[in-house]
Protein backbone atom coordinates (compact mmCIF):
# COMPACT_ATOMS: atom_id res chain seq x y z
CA UNK A 1 0.00 0.00 0.00
CA UNK A 2 1.55 3.57 -1.28
CA UNK A 3 1.72 5.63 2.16
CA UNK A 4 -0.21 8.71 1.84
CA UNK A 5 1.42 12.59 2.78
CA UNK A 6 -0.16 14.72 5.63
CA UNK A 7 -1.62 17.05 2.10
CA UNK A 8 -3.20 13.70 1.11
CA UNK A 9 -4.72 12.56 4.15
CA UNK A 10 -6.09 15.98 4.83
CA UNK A 11 -6.79 16.27 0.97
CA UNK A 12 -5.45 19.51 0.19
CA UNK A 13 -3.27 19.77 -2.89
CA UNK A 14 -0.32 22.03 -1.26
CA UNK A 15 0.92 23.69 -4.18
CA UNK A 16 -2.82 25.47 -5.30
CA UNK A 17 -3.10 26.14 -1.42
CA UNK A 18 -0.16 28.37 -1.36
CA UNK A 19 -1.33 30.51 -4.53
CA UNK A 20 -4.58 30.51 -2.72
CA UNK A 21 -3.03 31.74 0.50
CA UNK A 22 -0.73 34.33 -1.71
CA UNK A 23 -2.87 35.75 -3.19
CA UNK A 24 -5.45 36.35 -0.05
CA UNK A 25 -2.25 37.85 1.83
CA UNK A 26 -1.97 40.42 -0.97
CA UNK A 27 -5.32 41.36 -1.05
CA UNK A 28 -5.25 42.05 2.64
CA UNK A 29 -2.21 44.39 2.24
CA UNK A 30 -4.21 46.41 -0.66
CA UNK A 31 -7.37 46.39 1.27
CA UNK A 32 -5.29 48.18 4.21
CA UNK A 33 -4.55 51.07 1.86
CA UNK A 34 -7.59 51.19 -0.19
CA UNK A 35 -9.87 50.92 2.60
CA UNK A 36 -8.58 54.42 4.60
CA UNK A 37 -6.04 52.37 6.82
CA UNK A 38 -8.99 51.04 8.34
CA UNK A 39 -7.51 48.19 10.43
CA UNK A 40 -11.12 47.15 11.23
CA UNK A 41 -12.08 46.66 7.92
CA UNK A 42 -8.80 44.54 7.20
CA UNK A 43 -9.77 42.48 10.75
CA UNK A 44 -12.98 41.98 9.46
CA UNK A 45 -12.30 40.93 5.96
CA UNK A 46 -9.49 38.59 7.35
CA UNK A 47 -12.31 36.83 9.60
CA UNK A 48 -14.05 36.19 6.40
CA UNK A 49 -10.87 34.63 4.73
CA UNK A 50 -10.38 32.70 7.73
CA UNK A 51 -14.05 31.17 7.55
CA UNK A 52 -13.53 30.85 3.69
CA UNK A 53 -10.53 28.55 4.06
CA UNK A 54 -12.46 26.37 6.19
CA UNK A 55 -15.21 26.29 4.33
CA UNK A 56 -12.22 25.23 1.54
CA UNK A 57 -11.32 22.29 4.19
CA UNK A 58 -14.91 20.88 4.39
CA UNK A 59 -15.36 21.17 0.76
CA UNK A 60 -11.95 18.88 0.22
CA UNK A 61 -12.92 16.20 2.44
CA UNK A 62 -16.07 15.14 -0.22
CA UNK A 63 -15.29 12.55 -2.58
CA UNK A 64 -16.27 13.50 -6.10
CA UNK A 65 -18.99 10.60 -6.07
CA UNK A 66 -20.61 12.41 -3.28
CA UNK A 67 -20.81 16.19 -4.86
CA UNK A 68 -22.13 14.30 -8.14
CA UNK A 69 -24.87 12.58 -6.39
CA UNK A 70 -25.56 16.36 -4.14
CA UNK A 71 -25.59 18.22 -7.38
CA UNK A 72 -28.75 18.27 -8.16
CA UNK A 73 -30.54 18.81 -4.74
CA UNK A 74 -27.74 22.09 -4.47
CA UNK A 75 -28.70 23.37 -7.63
CA UNK A 76 -32.41 22.43 -6.65
CA UNK A 77 -31.66 24.64 -3.82
CA UNK A 78 -29.99 27.10 -5.59
CA UNK A 79 -33.08 28.27 -7.51
CA UNK A 80 -35.28 27.79 -4.39
CA UNK A 81 -33.17 30.98 -2.56
CA UNK A 82 -33.56 32.71 -5.81
CA UNK A 83 -36.82 32.51 -5.89
CA UNK A 84 -37.12 33.84 -2.57
CA UNK A 85 -34.86 36.66 -3.25
CA UNK A 86 -37.25 38.03 -5.31
CA UNK A 87 -40.01 38.00 -3.62
CA UNK A 88 -39.06 39.09 -0.13
CA UNK A 89 -35.22 39.69 -0.56
CA UNK A 90 -33.26 42.75 1.24
CA UNK A 91 -32.63 45.79 -0.96
CA UNK A 92 -29.58 47.77 -1.26
CA UNK A 93 -27.96 49.85 -3.91
CA UNK A 94 -31.09 49.77 -5.70
CA UNK A 95 -30.92 45.80 -6.42
CA UNK A 96 -32.64 43.07 -4.83
CA UNK A 97 -29.80 40.63 -4.32
CA UNK A 98 -29.49 39.90 -1.03
CA UNK A 99 -31.31 37.45 2.21
CA UNK A 100 -30.98 39.31 5.75
CA UNK A 101 -31.23 36.15 8.02
CA UNK A 102 -30.30 38.67 10.80
CA UNK A 103 -26.84 36.89 11.83
CA UNK A 104 -25.77 36.93 8.20
CA UNK A 105 -26.63 38.81 5.44
CA UNK A 106 -25.33 37.29 1.64
CA UNK A 107 -26.35 36.64 -2.04
CA UNK A 108 -27.70 33.52 -3.18
CA UNK A 109 -26.88 33.90 -6.83
CA UNK A 110 -22.96 33.36 -5.47
CA UNK A 111 -24.62 29.58 -5.10
CA UNK A 112 -25.08 29.21 -8.46
CA UNK A 113 -21.50 29.89 -9.59
CA UNK A 114 -20.87 26.41 -8.18
CA UNK A 115 -24.53 24.80 -8.31
CA UNK A 116 -24.83 25.54 -12.47
CA UNK A 117 -21.21 23.76 -13.57
CA UNK A 118 -21.64 20.78 -10.70
CA UNK A 119 -25.24 19.90 -11.82
CA UNK A 120 -23.81 19.88 -16.00
CA UNK A 121 -20.73 18.21 -14.96
CA UNK A 122 -22.97 15.48 -13.15
CA UNK A 123 -25.98 15.80 -16.35
CA UNK A 124 -22.87 15.34 -19.36
CA UNK A 125 -20.78 12.69 -17.88
CA UNK A 126 -24.01 10.50 -17.11
CA UNK A 127 -25.07 11.16 -20.46
CA UNK A 128 -21.08 10.67 -21.83
CA UNK A 129 -19.33 12.72 -23.65
CA UNK A 130 -19.87 14.95 -26.06
CA UNK A 131 -23.26 15.37 -25.42
CA UNK A 132 -26.03 14.39 -27.52
CA UNK A 133 -28.26 16.97 -28.55
CA UNK A 134 -30.90 16.57 -25.56
CA UNK A 135 -28.45 16.93 -23.26
CA UNK A 136 -27.50 19.96 -24.74
CA UNK A 137 -31.01 21.59 -24.59
CA UNK A 138 -31.63 20.19 -21.09
CA UNK A 139 -28.31 22.57 -20.17
CA UNK A 140 -28.46 25.59 -21.90
CA UNK A 141 -32.17 25.21 -19.64
CA UNK A 142 -30.54 24.53 -16.79
CA UNK A 143 -27.84 27.81 -17.16
CA UNK A 144 -30.53 29.94 -18.40
CA UNK A 145 -33.15 29.66 -15.87
CA UNK A 146 -30.94 31.03 -12.90
CA UNK A 147 -29.10 33.63 -15.56
CA UNK A 148 -32.40 35.32 -16.02
CA UNK A 149 -33.55 35.05 -12.20
CA UNK A 150 -30.05 36.86 -11.47
CA UNK A 151 -30.52 40.02 -14.08
CA UNK A 152 -33.94 40.29 -12.66
CA UNK A 153 -32.61 41.71 -9.32
CA UNK A 154 -30.64 43.20 -11.40
CA UNK A 155 -27.52 41.47 -11.19
CA UNK A 156 -25.77 41.37 -14.75
CA UNK A 157 -22.43 40.58 -13.61
CA UNK A 158 -23.51 37.50 -11.33
CA UNK A 159 -25.66 36.40 -14.35
CA UNK A 160 -22.58 36.92 -16.70
CA UNK A 161 -20.35 34.57 -14.82
CA UNK A 162 -22.83 32.08 -13.82
CA UNK A 163 -23.77 31.67 -17.55
CA UNK A 164 -19.52 30.97 -18.01
CA UNK A 165 -19.47 28.57 -15.71
CA UNK A 166 -22.24 26.43 -17.49
CA UNK A 167 -21.23 27.18 -20.98
CA UNK A 168 -17.36 26.52 -20.02
CA UNK A 169 -18.40 22.43 -18.89
CA UNK A 170 -20.48 22.15 -22.09
CA UNK A 171 -17.51 23.80 -24.09
CA UNK A 172 -15.55 21.12 -22.27
CA UNK A 173 -17.38 18.03 -22.69
CA UNK A 174 -17.03 18.44 -26.56
CA UNK A 175 -19.61 20.57 -28.56
CA UNK A 176 -19.15 20.09 -31.73
CA UNK A 177 -17.81 22.85 -33.93
CA UNK A 178 -21.48 23.63 -35.38
CA UNK A 179 -23.47 23.81 -32.31
CA UNK A 180 -20.78 26.34 -31.30
CA UNK A 181 -21.42 28.22 -34.78
CA UNK A 182 -24.98 28.02 -33.63
CA UNK A 183 -24.61 29.24 -30.04
CA UNK A 184 -22.64 32.52 -31.22
CA UNK A 185 -24.98 33.25 -34.08
CA UNK A 186 -28.00 32.75 -31.72
CA UNK A 187 -26.63 35.52 -29.43
CA UNK A 188 -25.62 37.88 -31.30
CA UNK A 189 -29.47 37.86 -33.23
CA UNK A 190 -30.39 38.14 -29.47
CA UNK A 191 -28.07 41.39 -28.60
CA UNK A 192 -30.54 43.89 -29.64
CA UNK A 193 -33.44 42.19 -27.68
CA UNK A 194 -30.99 42.06 -24.70
CA UNK A 195 -30.68 45.71 -25.07
CA UNK A 196 -34.43 46.10 -24.71
CA UNK A 197 -34.32 44.80 -21.28
CA UNK A 198 -31.53 46.47 -20.08
CA UNK A 199 -31.81 48.89 -17.10
CA UNK A 200 -30.86 52.63 -18.16
CA UNK A 201 -27.94 52.54 -15.91
CA UNK A 202 -27.09 49.38 -17.34
CA UNK A 203 -27.15 50.91 -20.79
CA UNK A 204 -25.34 54.10 -19.60
CA UNK A 205 -22.70 51.68 -18.70
CA UNK A 206 -22.65 50.13 -22.29
CA UNK A 207 -22.30 53.54 -23.67
CA UNK A 208 -19.68 54.93 -21.88
CA UNK A 209 -17.66 52.16 -22.79
CA UNK A 210 -17.72 53.35 -26.14
CA UNK A 211 -16.68 57.18 -25.44
CA UNK A 212 -16.49 57.86 -21.02
CA UNK A 213 -15.88 60.99 -21.88
CA UNK A 214 -19.52 61.91 -23.17
CA UNK A 215 -20.47 62.19 -19.20
CA UNK A 216 -17.28 62.75 -17.17
CA UNK A 217 -18.56 63.37 -14.45
CA UNK A 218 -21.65 61.35 -14.09
CA UNK A 219 -21.93 57.82 -16.24
CA UNK A 220 -18.43 58.31 -17.34
CA UNK A 221 -16.59 59.02 -14.18
CA UNK A 222 -15.41 55.44 -12.78
CA UNK A 223 -13.77 54.35 -15.94
CA UNK A 224 -12.21 57.92 -16.55
CA UNK A 225 -10.75 57.89 -12.37
CA UNK A 226 -9.84 54.08 -12.68
CA UNK A 227 -7.67 54.80 -15.92
CA UNK A 228 -5.73 57.88 -13.73
CA UNK A 229 -5.26 55.52 -11.25
CA UNK A 230 -3.67 53.00 -13.23
CA UNK A 231 -1.87 55.12 -16.20
CA UNK A 232 0.08 57.27 -13.19
CA UNK A 233 1.03 53.98 -10.73
CA UNK A 234 3.53 53.76 -14.16
CA UNK A 235 6.32 51.13 -14.13
CA UNK A 236 6.99 50.63 -10.29
CA UNK A 237 4.25 52.59 -8.77
CA UNK A 238 3.61 55.35 -6.21
CA UNK A 239 4.52 53.17 -3.23
CA UNK A 240 2.23 51.61 -0.52
CA UNK A 241 0.20 53.98 1.06
CA UNK A 242 0.76 56.44 -1.76
CA UNK A 243 -1.93 56.72 -4.04
CA UNK A 244 -2.89 59.59 -4.62
CA UNK A 245 -6.47 59.08 -6.56
CA UNK A 246 -7.49 56.13 -3.70
CA UNK A 247 -6.46 58.39 -0.54
CA UNK A 248 -8.08 61.91 -2.15
CA UNK A 249 -11.02 59.73 -2.83
CA UNK A 250 -11.54 60.50 -6.71
CA UNK A 251 -11.61 56.74 -7.13
CA UNK A 252 -15.21 55.07 -6.58
CA UNK A 253 -15.95 51.53 -5.10
CA UNK A 254 -12.02 51.31 -4.42
CA UNK A 255 -11.83 48.42 -2.19
CA UNK A 256 -14.13 46.51 -3.97
CA UNK A 257 -14.77 46.50 -7.79
CA UNK A 258 -11.92 48.91 -8.79
CA UNK A 259 -9.26 47.52 -6.01
CA UNK A 260 -7.50 46.61 -8.90
CA UNK A 261 -6.39 50.01 -10.12
CA UNK A 262 -5.54 50.82 -6.26
CA UNK A 263 -3.21 47.89 -6.97
CA UNK A 264 -1.67 49.38 -10.49
CA UNK A 265 -1.20 52.86 -9.12
CA UNK A 266 0.85 52.01 -6.18
CA UNK A 267 2.62 48.97 -7.47
CA UNK A 268 2.99 49.79 -11.11
CA UNK A 269 3.07 47.93 -13.82
CA UNK A 270 5.62 45.23 -12.53
CA UNK A 271 3.15 44.98 -9.46
CA UNK A 272 0.58 43.71 -11.37
CA UNK A 273 2.63 41.41 -12.93
CA UNK A 274 3.32 40.09 -10.29
CA UNK A 275 -0.30 39.53 -9.15
CA UNK A 276 -1.71 38.19 -12.88
CA UNK A 277 1.41 36.15 -12.41
CA UNK A 278 0.22 34.53 -9.06
CA UNK A 279 -2.82 34.18 -10.90
CA UNK A 280 -1.35 32.58 -14.16
CA UNK A 281 -0.02 29.74 -11.57
CA UNK A 282 -3.49 29.27 -9.57
CA UNK A 283 -4.95 28.77 -12.84
CA UNK A 284 -2.45 26.01 -14.34
CA UNK A 285 -2.42 24.43 -11.20
CA UNK A 286 -5.78 24.42 -11.02
CA UNK A 287 -5.98 23.14 -15.08
CA UNK A 288 -3.67 20.20 -14.33
CA UNK A 289 -5.73 18.73 -11.45
CA UNK A 290 -9.31 18.95 -13.43
CA UNK A 291 -7.22 17.30 -16.50
CA UNK A 292 -5.66 14.42 -14.84
CA UNK A 293 -8.91 13.46 -12.99
CA UNK A 294 -9.84 9.72 -13.77
CA UNK A 295 -13.48 10.48 -14.23
CA UNK A 296 -15.56 12.36 -16.67
CA UNK A 297 -17.10 14.41 -13.60
CA UNK A 298 -14.06 15.50 -12.28
CA UNK A 299 -12.42 16.86 -15.69
CA UNK A 300 -16.09 19.01 -16.15
CA UNK A 301 -16.26 20.12 -13.30
CA UNK A 302 -12.98 21.42 -12.60
CA UNK A 303 -12.85 22.83 -15.97
CA UNK A 304 -15.47 24.36 -15.76
CA UNK A 305 -14.61 26.01 -12.00
CA UNK A 306 -11.39 27.19 -13.15
CA UNK A 307 -12.21 28.77 -16.41
CA UNK A 308 -15.24 30.79 -14.76
CA UNK A 309 -12.08 31.78 -12.57
CA UNK A 310 -10.00 32.93 -15.22
CA UNK A 311 -13.02 35.19 -16.55
CA UNK A 312 -13.68 36.76 -13.36
CA UNK A 313 -10.15 38.12 -13.22
CA UNK A 314 -10.32 38.94 -17.04
CA UNK A 315 -13.72 40.84 -16.78
CA UNK A 316 -12.73 42.80 -13.42
CA UNK A 317 -9.58 43.83 -15.26
CA UNK A 318 -10.71 44.35 -18.30
CA UNK A 319 -13.67 47.06 -16.50
CA UNK A 320 -10.96 48.79 -14.52
CA UNK A 321 -9.03 49.22 -17.28
CA UNK A 322 -11.66 50.43 -19.30
CA UNK A 323 -11.57 47.44 -21.85
CA UNK A 324 -14.81 46.11 -21.04
CA UNK A 325 -17.90 47.80 -19.64
CA UNK A 326 -18.48 48.07 -15.59
CA UNK A 327 -20.38 45.26 -14.37
CA UNK A 328 -19.98 44.97 -11.52
CA UNK A 329 -17.48 42.34 -10.53
CA UNK A 330 -15.19 41.78 -7.78
CA UNK A 331 -11.36 40.79 -8.23
CA UNK A 332 -11.58 37.53 -6.99
CA UNK A 333 -9.58 36.88 -3.38
CA UNK A 334 -8.14 40.71 -3.32
CA UNK A 335 -11.72 42.54 -3.13
CA UNK A 336 -13.53 43.01 -0.10
CA UNK A 337 -16.73 41.00 0.37
CA UNK A 338 -17.76 37.80 2.10
CA UNK A 339 -20.46 35.68 -0.03
CA UNK A 340 -18.36 35.35 -3.29
CA UNK A 341 -15.06 34.89 -1.34
CA UNK A 342 -16.64 31.47 0.60
CA UNK A 343 -18.06 30.43 -2.57
CA UNK A 344 -14.77 31.01 -4.72
CA UNK A 345 -12.81 29.13 -2.12
CA UNK A 346 -15.65 26.73 -1.72
CA UNK A 347 -15.10 25.72 -5.58
CA UNK A 348 -11.45 25.34 -5.21
CA UNK A 349 -12.10 22.79 -2.12
CA UNK A 350 -13.94 21.06 -4.50
CA UNK A 351 -11.58 20.96 -7.29
CA UNK A 352 -8.83 19.45 -4.29
CA UNK A 353 -11.02 17.11 -3.75
CA UNK A 354 -11.04 15.49 -7.06
CA UNK A 355 -7.08 15.48 -7.17
CA UNK A 356 -6.79 14.00 -3.09
CA UNK A 357 -9.33 11.76 -3.58
CA UNK A 358 -7.80 9.78 -6.85
CA UNK A 359 -7.70 6.39 -6.90
CA UNK A 360 -4.19 4.46 -5.71
CA UNK A 361 -3.50 1.99 -7.63
CA UNK A 362 -1.88 0.00 -5.05
CA UNK A 363 -4.35 -0.19 -2.74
Amino acid sequence: MIERTLSERLHLDVPLLVGLLILSCMGLVILYSAGGQDTAVVWRQGIRMVAAFGVLFIAAQVPPAQLARWSIGIYALGILLLVVVLLFGDIGKGAQRWLDLGIVRFQPSELMKLAVPLVLAWLLAEGGVPPRFGRVILSCVLILLPVLMIAQQPDLGTALLVACAGFSVLFVAGLSLRAIIGFVLLAGAAMPVLWHFLHDYQRRRVLMFLDPQQDPLGAGYHIIQSQIAIGSGGLYGKGWLNGTQSHLEFLPERSTDFIFAVFCEEFGLMGALLLMSVYAFVISRGLYIALKSQHTFGRLFGTGIILTFFVYIMINMGMVSGQVPVVGIPLPLISHGGTSLLTLLAGFGMLMAIHTHRRFLAE
